[in-house]
């Protein structure tokens, strides 16, 4: 038998699909670029995680995504977007947030926490009886305290109640409020925080030219409409752990003609950088009901560009989203360095194991390897079958 000459080149091994390559933010690594986008599911109690939450959370880890995110989680209890939202307001959060982060991770992802204040746009229906903001006869028939709050006495929209303005002093309890759900997050085991200043939400009004008409160091120039966002990412990550990344959702144009723009997301995205923000996540629209289907036209991923432009202009990592479908659109998205993750979130429900479909779809995996051990040899044993049926007809 001949043997290779010594010093003989070893071949070369292909570098796997872009999409399927591990990224290291700080000092978390995901394994690929897959994330599962946050989705509301109006299904807790009192702020407090379900069974629901972890079978819901816990299916995406097990078909392989890098990254599971929760839903818009609450800093405060008057700050969510529907009453059964998931809230961080209180330690009594921690223990069914620790049980999901668990799972995820004995699942072989990454758990991460949205953060959010959903401002002038707080308590709406879920999607299935209507979506609709609360009127104010049915918020006080609650019996809770609540409040809806915002820079400025603009309603989102005449569905909307018109929101208190915020305080100097409102403003600090409200940037405080983040920092300790970053560190409850913590304590709950997440590896990741996203904080929500897309969407028109509290953060969101606050940059818009269109909901914040304040005349304090918090309205009027680009800077000073900006200054809530920087002050919060900044104070966050002051009390989140330095290893672990922080990401920021930005609604890069918020659908509204004269409002907030890609010129303006871009000096917004170097400032957050500035201050360790380390992906930002390019979204758009929702600055008020009538800009909810943004002057963005929309198509097979609409907001790729946004994510590109971010990160070429600006040096850092970016999350793509919107209409994201095939495995091959996806690692083009990637391959191409338009965006440094690709995040998906109806195609997620379709089908949990998008992510293992993707590495076989690319041709980076063998039968069924992505899957559980418990599915693996189940799958691959009908295949089996129906590869002998085939050669049958």
């Amino acid at each position: 038998m001949s043997r290779p000459e010594t010093g003989a080149p070893a071949e070369a091994v292909a570098a796997p699909p872009a999409l399927l390559q591990p990224l290291t933010l700080r000092g978390v690594t995901l394994k690929n670029r897959m994330v599962v986008s946050p989705m509301c599911q109006h299904s807790a109690v009192d702020g407090i995680a379900q069974d629901w939450h972890l079978v819901h959370y816990g299916k995406f880890a097990l078909g392989g995504a890098a990254l599971v995110l929760t839903e818009s989680t609450a800093v405060t209890s008057d700050s969510r977007v529907g009453f059964a939202d998931l809230g961080i307001w209180d330690d009594d959060h921690i223990p069914g947030l620790r049980r999901i982060a668990d799972f995820i991770h004995a699942n072989g992802a990454l758990f991460g926490i949205q953060l959010a204040h959903a401002g002038r746009k707080a308590f709406s229906e879920p999607l299935w009886e209507g979506g609709r903001p609360l009127s104010v006869e049915a918020l006080d028939a609650s019996g809770l305290d609540w409040c809806r709050v915002g820079p400025s006495a603009i309603a989102a929209s005449p569905e909307w109640s018109v929101p208190d303005v915020l305080t100097l002093e409102a403003i600090l309890e409200i940037k405080e409020a983040f920092v300790q759900a970053a560190r409850r997050a913590d304590a709950a085991g997440a590896d990741v925080i996203e904080l929500h200043f897309g969407h028109g939400y509290l953060l969101a009004s606050f940059l818009s030219p269109h909901s914040n008409k304040r005349s304090d160091a918090y309205g009027g120039s680009l800077e000073n409409r900006m200054r809530l966002a920087v002050e919060t990412a900044r104070e966050v990550r002051a009390a989140w752990p330095e290893d672990k990344p922080l990401f920021a959702r930005l609604s890069c144009l918020d659908g509204a003609e004269g409002g907030w723009d890609m010129e303006d997301s871009v000096a917004l995205a170097v400032a957050l950088k500035e201050v360790g923000v380390d992906v930002v996540d390019c979204s758009s629209g929702g600055l008020s009901e009538a800009t909810r289907r943004s002057n963005v036209p929309r198509g097979i991923g609409f907001q790729v560009p946004f994510a590109e432009e971010v990160r070429a202009r600006t040096g850092i990592a970016t999350q793509a989203v919107g209409i994201i479908l095939t495995p091959e659109q996806a690692d083009a998205v990637v391959a191409e360095g338009r965006a440094d993750l690709v995040a998906l979130g109806r195609e997620m429900l379709r089908t949990p194991y998008w992510p293992a479909e993707a590495a076989r779809a690319l041709g980076c995996a063998e039968s069924f390897e992505p899957w559980p051990l418990q599915h693996r040899e189940w799958l691959a044993k009908r295949q089996g079958a129906l590869e002998r049926l085939d050669k049958a007809d």
